[in-house]
C-alpha cells in the first residue's frame, strides 16, 4: 500500500521497521492523498500519527513554499514532542522543513525558530495562538490542519482556539480530525464547524475487545490495601514498563513517594510538572532508567512509550471512555499487555458502569497473600451495580 509514496518517504518506513499498514493507515491514505477532508475515529495503538503525517509529507513534496503549509495540533505538551520525533523521522531523507511550538518552553527561542517558518509545524493551541496574536506567527498560508486527539481537545476545554486557529487558517485546502473514540456530541459539532464533505471513517466500536490486552480487576479493602497490592503486582509481575493511574494531581505525588520510599524505580507526571521536570521524566523513561511512571489522566492520551507492558488503574478512572485511554498505553503495535484496577468498596459501581459502556466483563483476580475482607458486593441490581442495603426511613411527625 505504501508503494503510492514518494522513495524517500518509503526509505524512511523502512528504517523505522514498518512492515504492514495498520487498518487506519490503509484506510486513510488514499482520500488523505487525494486531499479530501476526514473524520476518523480509531483506537489507541492503531496507528493514527502515521496515517496522517505519510500522505501530508507526499503533499509537502511537491511545493516549494518556505511557509507553514500543514499544522497539526495537539492536546499536551508530550504529544507534541512525540508527533515532532515521529515526523522528523519520517521525513529525515527529504529537504522538509519539521517544527513545534508548545507551552512550558521559552517563546523568545521558538520566535527565532518561526523567523524561518517550517513548512510543517505541531503545536498546542494555546502557545500557538499567543505567537499568532503577537504577530510572530502567520497561517494564511496553510492548506492542511490536522487535529489530532481532538476528542481530548474538547475535553481540555480548546473548543474556541480551534475554532479561531481554523479561522486563521482561511486558505486550506484540507482538514482531518482524528479521535481515538467514537463521536459523540461536540465532535460531530465541532466536525460539522470545520470539515467540508469529509470522508467518515469509524474503524472502532466501544464494545471491540482488546484482544491484546488482558483486563483485571483486583478488590480492595482501603488504600492502606491498594498500597499492598501495588506493591505486589509491582515486585512481582512481570514487565519492562508500567504506568501507575491517578485521579489526583495529590494522590500521585503521595503515591510516588511511597514508591521511591519503598525502593521502586518510579518518576511522576502530571500538570503542575514544568516543562523542564516533564521532559526529564520521559527522557529517563524512554531511555529505561526508570520503569514506573506515577501518573494522571494527562499521560493517558497520546503518549507511545516502547515497553509499556503493564497499566495500573490505582483508582478507577471516572468516565469508560478515559479507562480506554488509559489501558491503551499498553498492548500496542501487536505486543501483548496487561491492565489492572484496583477496586474499592466505593467504585464498584463506577467499575460496573465502564464495564457496561464496553459490553466486557473484566476478569476477577485475587492475590493469594494479600486476599482483603472486601469481595465485592453481596447482591447485585439487573444493571450489574451493588444492590444497596434498605434502610428503614424513619417519619418524623411534624408538631403543628
Amino acid at each position: 500500500m505504501f508503494d503510492q509514496l514518494n522513495e524517500r518517504l518509503l526509505k524512511a518506513i523502512s528504517k523505522a521497521g514498518f512492515e504492514n499498514p495498520t487498518q487506519v493507515q490503509t484506510e486513510t491514505l488514499e482520500p488523505a492523498l487525494k486531499g479530501t477532508d476526514l473524520f476518523v475515529s480509531a483506537e489507541t495503538g492503531s496507528g493514527k500519527t502515521c496515517a496522517y503525517l505519510l500522505p501530508t509529507f507526499e503533499r509537502l513534496l511537491s511545493s516549494q513554499d518556505g511557509a507553514i503549509l500543514a499544522l497539526v495540533i495537539v492536546p499536551t505538551r508530550e504529544l507534541a514532542q512525540q508527533v515532532f520525533n515521529q515526523a522528523r523521522n519520517f521525513a529525515r531523507y527529504t529537504e522538509l522543513t519539521i517544527g513545534h511550538v508548545a507551552g512550558g518552553t521559552d517563546i523568545k527561542l521558538q520566535n527565532q525558530l518561526l523567523q524561518s517558518p517550517p513548512q510543517f509545524l505541531v503545536a498546542t493551541p494555546g502557545r500557538l495562538l499567543t505567537l499568532v496574536e503577537r504577530d510572530n506567527l502567520d497561517l494564511s498560508k496553510v492548506e492542511m490542519l490536522i487535529l489530532d486527539e481532538a476528542d481530548r481537545l474538547l475535553d481540555m476545554g480548546f473548543s474556541d482556539e480551534i475554532m479561531t486557529i481554523a479561522a486563521h487558517c482561511n486558505n486550506r485546502k484540507q482538514t482531518q480530525l482524528y479521535s481515538a473514540t467514537l463521536a459523540n456530541k461536540s465532535l460531530r459539532v465541532l466536525g460539522g464547524k470545520v470539515l467540508t464533505d469529509p470522508k467518515v471513517l469509524f474503524l472502532n466500536r466501544l464494545s471491540d475487545r482488546h484482544d491484546s490486552i488482558k483486563q483485571q480487576i483486583i478488590f480492595a479493602d482501603n488504600d492502606a490495601h491498594k498500597n499492598k497490592l501495588i506493591y505486589w503486582l509491582l515486585n512481582n509481575e512481570q514487565y519492562r514498563q508500567c504506568l501507575v493511574f491517578c485521579n489526583s494531581k495529590a494522590l500521585a505525588n503521595q503515591l510516588c513517594g511511597r514508591l521511591l520510599y519503598e525502593k521502586f524505580n518510579a518518576g511522576i507526571l502530571h500538570g503542575d510538572r514544568d516543562q523542564k521536570q516533564r521532559n526529564s521524566v520521559m527522557h529517563k523513561l524512554r531511555k529505561g532508567e526508570i520503569k514506573i511512571l506515577v501518573a494522571t489522566d494527562l499521560a493517558a492520551r497520546g503518549l507511545d512509550i516502547e515497553g509499556m507492558d503493564l497499566v495500573i488503574n490505582y483508582e478507577m478512572p471516572r468516565k469508560g471512555e478515559i479507562y480506554l485511554h488509559r489501558i491503551g498505553r499498553t498492548g500496542r503495535a501487536g505486543e501483548l499487555g496487561l491492565a489492572i484496577s484496583l477496586i474499592a468498596t466505593n467504585e464498584f459501581n463506577l467499575m460496573s458502569s465502564i464495564e457496561r459502556f464496553l459490553k466486557q466483563s473484566f476478569e476477577r483476580r485475587r492475590i493469594k497473600e494479600l486476599i482483603g475482607n472486601y469481595k465485592g458486593p453481596k447482591k447485585l441490581k439487573t444493571s450489574g451495580k451493588a444492590a444497596g442495603s434498605k434502610k428503614k426511613k424513619l417519619k418524623k411527625k411534624r408538631k403543628r
